[in-house]
């Protein structure tokens, strides 16, 4: 038996295991088929169920109910049918209903008795009671009754009641039905008007306009709000003094852009009407346009009050950007009501209750930090509207502050809406501001006011304030942050609603600061009358002294272009400096300002100053033109003073035989003096390159460009997370400048005083250069001024072998022969020079045969060719130019002097070179004016006009220097290139030998 049991016990132990892994399995079988089939459902809605089916929210489709049940009204749930009774509810679809007794065939109204209705059924099987009763269905103390009884509601003066709109219990009538017809009902000749009854005896207007204006879109659009609740609304205001009512009236006014209108009785005339009749009144808190009981719409209608108001009595608190009193946070806070005229709350504006477009918290809230110039647009999908705003909130915007008790007052902060029509006119869109009309309330959506026939349905039209602007103005010579009553300017814009979902809108919202600034024009154009006057002598002189350079005493036009050429460069340098003054005061004065005494102009006032910086940048560009080919025009002469060193046989061609002849003297070395003076061309005092990029790299990497945004911080470093205020275009030009001047300036410094001294002087290694290759340079800048590179060796050769040169240097080194200066026992090789009108005749009978291509030569044989002639003109021109230096022409003599220093300082000649020509000893190197080293300031300033050109028009630092570093190796290369063929043009150099 044992051993039975036990087999018994091991065969149920495997039969359970065995049940077990096939539920197991079918369970894995069932899963794999499911995750083969994929995780779908069908899709179901409410809509779509039958009348006997609810929709599970869990299961999200369409379910059977129970016997003797239907639909419920939402869907989701199931009710009793007509007839039945509920006697059991467990919540939701899980009821049971039961069939009422044919002597009891009504239901009650919670649905879970049945009772006998005299009076009949409604279609939902509960008692029905005619018109004026109520039911009752129960005694005080909750027993049901029999049968349902319908109680006539007792209207008499005794009670003055009736039937309540769920028809259970009886209320008193409307106030208006009692004083009108002492009783519930409005008979004739009384007005029944939403849920109102007026007496006809008074003198309101019988014909209202109840439509909305739609000034944008041309139009006007039935109204069913207006025409539901205008006239009750209006009369409730005027004859009762109904605070709500008085609201809503002042609602319809604002929803239609508080537009007056003296023919018509639309909501704002009718507002205007009571406020007529109100007259007897009391004001609130002696403001003149605030009537008792009346909502403050408008600041009155009389010619020149908005400038009074907007800047006659100061806000009577401080704003500073740092110190004990720090205020830099504007408190605007808002009175709300809901469209009926129902308060709602005080609101602080923080938190984007104005701004339509989403953002962080933080970055919304940056628009009431004072001093912080605020932009913000974006474009947002109509039905987002719709959904967001379904009725309207309107706003009274109040500024608080605390005054020198430390009392907490408010600022009424009026408004100018674009919209407003005044007699069919839009006085607000006018630039006489004592023609504004200002108002006080606004809103930001108005879906309700363009519902035509039915209040549930979609709106035809829906009005949306898609540009806010709050202005804040700074009270002139202030010193102590006072401003003037804030302005909010709003225009709204009309949508035609079509299909919400494809149709969109562009808002926006901005903070703009803005003070007097016709002081600081006038100083402006003051300084720039000034220096203009100075600019004018200094172009005077200039012109002067080139005609003297010319030796042309004769006023021509030549002579008037050229004043006007100078004239524009010292225009130029003086627009610069009053651009660079300006933009310099600007960033000092608001950034590290404590009280607010000054704030920065809006772009609009800005564009004088980019006026300013366009002419200096036009007038600069035409100087540098002017002495780029001043550079290009001159007249070069590379005077060989090596004198050949003996004579050799040559052969003769077409005779036979040989000769003896001098030995030429190499050429090399005028080449190679050549291609050194074509290198230093462009040679400049700076590096371009380095000068861009460490700019740009203060700019975008240490982020100096932060100091040009407009807000009161002076940080360098902004978190991305915060509101980025945008650029202010003088601002950018002021941290632009500073930058490059100071970078520029530095570099300068580093070049004279270390590269130079330490490194490399390519300028005084090239007069070296003439003096070991035993060339000077003869340089003619004007027809009779020039200079002089004295570069004949005092060793008398140059074309010699390394030995003898190396014994040449050490002999110079140790003072062993004479020093390399023009006059003997001097070092100054460099000079002035300025020329005969006799030496220069000559030069240029010399020079036209030099240059001359084709035709015969005055100097020589005409059956010579082209060439050989020009080769025989240089020999006549090198012969000549050295037996003058060499004071071989006496009637062609020159002496030489030191300029005056006035003579230095208006960088002109005072003595005429009559009869000798002039040579000036000039220890500076004056030669490098006919370079790009003796014209740094204006190739720097030219650069960082052209760098906030392209700035100013591009906002872009990058760009900027991509476009500045191009235009540098731009006018590089034509310079080079174009010198290089003067170069070989007028002294035979071969191109080929030029790098």
């Amino acid at each position: 038996m044992e051993t039975r049991g036990g087999a018994w016990v091991v065969m149920a132990g495997w039969c359970v295991f065995s049940s077990g892994a096939v539920t197991a399995f079918l369970l894995w079988v069932l899963l794999r088929v499911s995750q083969a089939q994929g995780y779908f459902l069908p899709f179901r809605q409410p809509e779509t169920c039958d009348h006997n089916q609810y929709f599970d929210i869990s299961a999200l489709t369409c379910v059977q109910c129970g016997d003797n049940q239907k639909q419920d009204a939402q869907g989701t749930s199931c009710v009793c049918l007509p007839g039945f009774q509920m006697i059991s509810s467990n919540g939701g679809p899980d009821i049971i209903c039961k069939k009422c007794p044919d002597n009891m065939k009504g239901v009650t109204e919670d649905g879970w008795d049945c009772i006998s209705c005299p009076s009949g059924l409604t279609a939902e099987g509960k008692c029905h009671c005619p018109t004026g009763h109520i039911l009752v269905e129960r005694n005080v103390n909750g027993t049901l009754l029999p049968q349902a009884n319908c109680e006539l509601c007792d209207d008499t003066e005794n009670s003055f009641t009736k039937a309540n709109a769920l028809e259970n219990r009886c209320i008193r009538c409307e106030p208006t039905f009692i004083n009108a017809s002492r009783s519930c009902a409005c008979s004739e000749p009384n007005i029944l008007t939403g849920g109102l009854c007026i007496s006809n005896k008074g003198s309101f207007p019988s014909h209202l306009l109840s439509t909305a204006r739609l000034g944008e879109l041309g139009m006007s659009s039935a109204s069913e709000w207006f025409a539901k609740y205008l006239q009750s609304t209006a009369i409730a205001c005027w004859m009762y003094a109904n605070l709500t009512s008085c609201q809503a009236l002042g609602n319809m006014c604002v929803m239609n852009m508080n537009s007056l209108d003296t023919v018509t009785f639309d909501a704002c005339r009718l507002f205007q009407l009571v406020f007529e009749k109100t007259a007897g009144l009391s004001t609130v808190h002696s403001i003149s346009f605030w009537r008792q009981n009346l909502p403050w719409l408008f600041y009155g209608e009389q010619a020149g009050l908005a400038p009074q108001i907007l800047s006659t009595a100061p806000l009577p608190a401080n704003f500073s950007f740092t110190g004990q009193n720090q205020n830099t946070k504007l408190k605007f806070v808002a009175a709300s009501y809901d469209i009926r005229g129902y308060f709602l709350k005080w609101q602080t504006l923080e938190g984007g209750v104005l701004q339509l477009c989403p953002d962080t918290e933080t970055r919304l809230n940056a628009a009431y930090s004072f001093g912080t110039t605020y932009q913000q647009s974006c474009e947002i999908s109509v039905s987002k509207i719709l959904a967001d705003f379904p009725t309207p909130v309107f706003y009274d915007i109040y500024l608080e502050y605390t005054d020198k008790n430390q009392h907490q007052n408010i600022w009424a902060v009026p408004v100018l809406n674009l919209n407003l029509q005044h007699n069919k006119l839009f006085v607000n869109q006018d630039s006489d501001p004592s023609k504004w009309i200002l108002t006080r309330r606004i809103f930001l959506v108005d879906a309700i006011s363009g519902r035509e026939n039915d209040l549930g349905s979609q709106p035809r039209v829906i009005r949306i304030a898609t540009q806010i602007s709050l202005s804040i103005s700074l009270v002139p010579n202030t010193k102590n942050g006072n401003i003037y009553p804030p302005l909010i300017t709003i225009a709204y814009n009309d949508i035609d609603i079509k299909d919400p979902k494809s149709q969109s809108v562009k808002v926006s919202f901005s903070v703009k600061y803005e003070m007097n600034q016709g002081e600081a024009f006038v100083q402006t154009n003051i300084a720039l009358g000034v220096l203009g006057g100075l600019a004018i002598l200094s172009s005077l002189l200039k012109t002067a002294g080139w005609k003297r350079r010319i030796g042309s005493p004769m006023i021509d036009l030549q002579t008037v272009m050229k004043f006007l050429l100078y004239y524009a460069g010292d225009l130029a340098n003086v627009f610069f400096i009053i651009t660079v003054g300006t933009g310099l005061y600007w960033i000092i004065f608001f950034k590290a300002q404590k009280s607010v005494s000054v704030l920065l102009p809006m772009p609009v006032q800005e564009e004088h100053f980019v006026t300013y910086v366009g002419c200096a940048f036009a007038l600069k560009a035409l100087q540098f033109l002017h002495k780029i080919i001043s550079q290009i025009t001159i007249d070069i002469f590379f005077i060989d003073w090596e004198r050949p060193k003996g004579k050799v046989l040559k052969a003769v061609e077409g005779e036979g035989g040989v000769r003896s002849a001098t030995v030429p003297v190499s050429i090399w070395r005028t080449y190679f003096v050549a291609n050194e003076w074509n290198e230093i061309q462009t040679v400049r005092k700076i590096n371009p390159l380095f000068q861009v990029l460490t700019v740009l790299f203060f700019l975008e990497v240490v982020g100096f460009k932060n100091l040009a945004l407009m807000d009161s911080s002076s940080s360098l470093s902004r978190n991305p997370s915060s509101y980025i205020a945008p650029y202010s275009r003088i601002l950018r030009y002021a941290v632009t400048t500073a930058l490059w001047l100071v970078i520029g300036i530095i570099q300068i410094v580093f070049f004279a005083a270390f590269y130079e001294r330490f490194v490399e002087d390519k300028i005084r290694q090239f007069v070296d250069l003439c003096s070991m290759s035993n060339i000077s340079v003869f340089l003619l800048s004007h027809k009779c001024f020039g200079y002089y590179i004295h570069g004949r060796s005092v060793h008398g050769h140059a074309d010699t072998n390394m030995e003898e040169m190396n014994m040449n240097l050490k002999r110079e080194a140790e003072n062993l022969c004479s020093q390399r200066g023009l006059v003997p026992n001097t070092d100054n090789q460099t000079f002035q020079i300025a020329v005969s009108g006799q030496m220069r005749q000559h030069y240029d009978r010399i020079h036209e045969t030099l240059t001359r291509k084709n035709g015969p030569a005055r100097l020589l044989s005409s059956s010579a060719s082209t060439f050989e002639q020009s080769i025989k003109a240089y020999h006549a021109m090198n012969k000549f130019l050295g037996s003058f230096i060499d004071h071989v022409h006496k009637e062609m003599d020159y002496f030489i002097k030191d300029k005056l220093l006035l003579e230095r300082v208006l960088g002109m000649e005072f003595m005429e070179p009559m009869e000798k020509s002039i040579f000036y000893n000039d220890e500076s190197y004056s030669f490098s004016s006919m370079l790009y080293y003796g014209n740094e300031a204006t190739l720097l300033i030219f650069d960082l006009l052209f760098f906030c050109v392209v700035d100013l028009a591009c906002q872009n630092f990058i760009l900027a220097a991509f476009l500045t570093y191009l235009q540098q190796e731009i006018f590089r290369f034509i310079r080079n290139t174009v010198g290089q063929k003067n170069l070989v043009t007028k002294t035979l150099v071969d191109q080929r030998f030029l790098i």
